[in-house]
Order: structure tokens, then C-alpha cells, then sequence
């Protein structure tokens, strides 16, 4: 990869993503795509930027041919609760701009597309526990929908046009530098912030609701290393599940109890975000990414707390 495009550079992944790439392929060399929302100021500072709008095919197509772009991250989504709510934008962005960035990417010729899935590709038949990586999905959500959408288009792509397309199912991800909005895992954010904050969290899913999480340096090397695998060792693309670990709200209320015995974590239940995180499986076997790219994820629960209490207490000190 020479010139990387990220799409939805501005969000939660990408803010993250974006100075990783540039510090291993040059700052120059990547692409922050903003549209909706801006980009943090370290993402602006650190390189080049376009405004890419997925949903406008000419427009990304402009985008990749002026700056000469050969690989795109494709993060640009509407969450899985904002889908719900918004469902002609949700299928604008997670339907109709998939299909734009993969025709964009097939008829530029370009080295490979990154296409992030989720746990939301997942639905209420997959078995819950040590979910394979190759079983039924079925979800139940309008985002869930087009990440399986999604893994079958980059699995078509790849098998039919010969275009490199790679994926990995993400499952929730927790991180200090953006604060949360509208996803169903992000509750295990905004815990830590009510905590630094105010040292109380209201949660919105209910007690004993065990979700598939991940720390988002591990989230990012995930997405770097599937990208950079050896081509010949895969025999998937778009759909590999990658796990770190699964908890439950109050196992997390604990260990932040730990660290800040004031902490109190009350409930509040969502019955859209609960329906939907009922649908998705409690912990995932990654053993298909193990076996065909090496992947092994570097954080377990203990080293988040302390490293997302340790950042997030230095950046709002600062605010």
C-alpha cells in the first residue's frame, strides 16, 4: 500500500487509525476523510484530509483519482442505534456507500479495501457462546443487516472481480480519545467517563448482558495486521471474528470500583440497545484469524481499566 484513503476518519476507529497508518506508511501517504463530523485536531494536524461523502459515487471516485489513493479503509457507517432511528441514512451510508467505495475501488484497479464488520453481523439464531466464525448470522438490527451485507460484497469482490477485499468483525470498542455516541457497546466508554467525571454511570443495558469488547490499540492492529497479511494463507476475507474479551456491565462497574471506590453504576434500561445487544453473542472464537494471519490481541480487562482511567483523567483535566 502507497496511498491510503480512510473513510469516516473522524470517528471513534478513526481517529486512532489514521496516525497509526501514517506513522507506518508516512503521514503523507494517508488520507483523512472527513465528512459529517470533524476530524480531531491530531488527525488534522498530522496529514493530508479530503471531504468524502461515500454516498456520492463521482465524488469518492474525484477523491481517489486526484491524490492517487490505491487503498481504502472503509469505516464510514451510521452506528447500530442512530440506524434504527435513521433508517433511510443508515441505508445511504452502510448500504449504498459500500457498494460505492467497492465499485470505486474494482474500477480504479486498487490493492486492496479494508471493510471493518462487527458482532451486529450476528443475530438471535447464532450460537451465543464461543460464536464460530462460520455459522448463521441473521441479525435482527438495520446496521447488523448491512454488516453481513457488507462481508458478502467484499467476499463477492474478492472471489468474482478479483479486487482484495479484507474485513475483520469488530466487537465493542472502548477507547479515551473520542467520547462515545450512539453505539450499542458504548456504554463500556461512557462508564469510564461517568466515572472520571462525577464517579457514578447510569447504563442503559441491564445487568448480565455479556458482550464480545476490545481495547482500541488492539482494535487498530487487528485492521492493520489483516491488511498486511500474507495474501496466500487466507482463505477468507471479509469475515474474520477477532475476540480480546467479554464482560458484562456490572463486571466492568467492579473493576472500576477497584481503582475508584466511590464508583457507583446504576441501571436505566434501553429496550432498543438491550434488543440489540441480546442479539449479539457473548464471546466470539477467533481461531480462523489465529490460524491464517496470526492474530493475538494484547489487552485483557485489568490493563484497560487502569490505561483508560490513567488517559482519560489526564485529557479531562485538561478540558
Amino acid at each position: 500500500m502507497r496511498r491510503i484513503l480512510v473513510t469516516g476518519a473522524s470517528g471513534q476507529i478513526g481517529s486512532e487509525l489514521v496516525p497509526a497508518l501514517r506513522e507506518s506508511y508516512g503521514a503523507e501517504n494517508v488520507i483523512a476523510g472527513r465528512h459529517s463530523r470533524p476530524l480531531t485536531d491530531e488527525t488534522t494536524e498530522g496529514g493530508p484530509s479530503a471531504e468524502v461523502d461515500v454516498t456520492d459515487r463521482a465524488s469518492l471516485a474525484q477523491v481517489v483519482k486526484s491524490m492517487d489513493i490505491d487503498s481504502i479503509y472503509h469505516l464510514g457507517s451510521v452506528l447500530s442505534a442512530a440506524a434504527e432511528r435513521e433508517r433511510d441514512r443508515s441505508h445511504a451510508v452502510n448500504v449504498t456507500g459500500l457498494i460505492n467505495v467497492l465499485e470505486v475501488a474494482a474500477q480504479h484497479s486498487l490493492e486492496r479495501v479494508i471493510l471493518p464488520s462487527s458482532i451486529g453481523a450476528f443475530g438471535p439464531d447464532t450460537p451465543r457462546d464461543n460464536t464460530p466464525n462460520d455459522t448463521i448470522q441473521r441479525p435482527t438490527s438495520l446496521y447488523g443487516i448491512a454488516k453481513v451485507f457488507g462481508e458478502l460484497m467484499g467476499n463477492y469482490y474478492s472471489e468474482s472481480l478479483g479486487l482484495d477485499v479484507r474485513g475483520v468483525r469488530l466487537p465493542g470498542i472502548m477507547s479515551w480519545k473520542v467520547e462515545p455516541t450512539s453505539g450499542t457497546t458504548d456504554y463500556a466508554v461512557a462508564a469510564f467517563y461517568g466515572a472520571v467525571r462525577n464517579g457514578r454511570y447510569t447504563c442503559y443495558l441491564k445487568e448480565g448482558t455479556y458482550l464480545p469488547m476490545m481495547y482500541m490499540p488492539d482494535a487498530v492492529s487487528a485492521l492493520m495486521q489483516v491488511a498486511e497479511a500474507d495474501r496466500t494463507r487466507l482463505r477468507h476475507h471479509a469475515d474474520f471474528n477477532v475476540n480480546a474479551m467479554s464482560f458484562a456491565p456490572e463486571e466492568l462497574a467492579g473493576a472500576i470500583k477497584e481503582r475508584m471506590p466511590e464508583f457507583r453504576m446504576d441501571f436505566e434500561i434501553d429496550p432498543v440497545r438491550q434488543a440489540i445487544a441480546d442479539s449479539w453473542p457473548n464471546s466470539l472464537d477467533d481461531s480462523v484469524a489465529r490460524q491464517e494471519w496470526d492474530w493475538r490481541p494484547r489487552y485483557g480487562l485489568s490493563e484497560v481499566v487502569d490505561d483508560m482511567l490513567e488517559n482519560l483523567e489526564r485529557k479531562l483535566l485538561r478540558e
